[in-house]
Parts: structure tokens; sequence; C-alpha cells
């Protein structure tokens, strides 16, 4: 498990002032662009990862070679990953509710 400072996701993230350099010279749809491939690309982060503990449990219960703390720790790696990917599709539509109520 990586955890520190070579850790995928912490490598993934960009300081914030290159990212706030790079929003004001992007036109609305190149963000929107940009928005929905890390959204795919997120998806599909988790979908491979729900996969590959859905392989290891089948391993484990056909009795192929496989260590089960092995198995647990890509079956905790799916649920966190896919907790986490709910937490974000609330707060998005929590945001998207919360702008419909405004008033013009």
């Amino acid at each position: 498990m990586n955890i520190g400072p070579f850790n995928p996701v912490s490598q993934s993230i960009k300081p914030l002032s290159a990212g706030a350099q790079k929003i004001n010279s992007t036109t609305p749809f190149e963000a929107q662009k940009s928005f929905a491939s890390v959204l795919k690309k997120s998806l599909e982060n988790l979908n491979e990862t729900q996969a590959k503990s859905d392989l290891m449990t089948n391993k484990l219960a056909n009795g192929e070679n496989v260590d089960l703390h092995q198995v647990m720790i890509a079956s905790q790696k799916a649920s966190v990953t896919l907790q986490a990917t709910l937490e974000v599709r609330n707060k998005v539509v929590e945001a998207y509710q919360e702008m419909m109520r405004m008033q013009v």
C-alpha cells in the first residue's frame, strides 16, 4: 500500500497556484472537457479497482493460491474508492441543487 509522498493520488494533485493560472486562461468549453476527462478517468479507476477485488475474491473462493490479506486489502481499496466516489457525487448533486435554488 503506497502511503506517503509517492502516493499516485498525491502525484496527480497540482499546486493551487498552477491550477488557478490555468483556470483563468481556459474557456468554459475547455474547462467542461477537462472536468469530463477527470471524471471519466476517476470512474475508470473505480471500475478497475472493483474488478481487481472481484477477481481476487473469486480466486480465493475457488481455492487458488492467493493470500487472504491481499484479498482483504483489495476489497477495502474497492470499498474506500466507492465511498469516495459516492461522496463526490453527493457533493456535486448538492452544489447543482444549490445553484438551481438561486434567484437570478
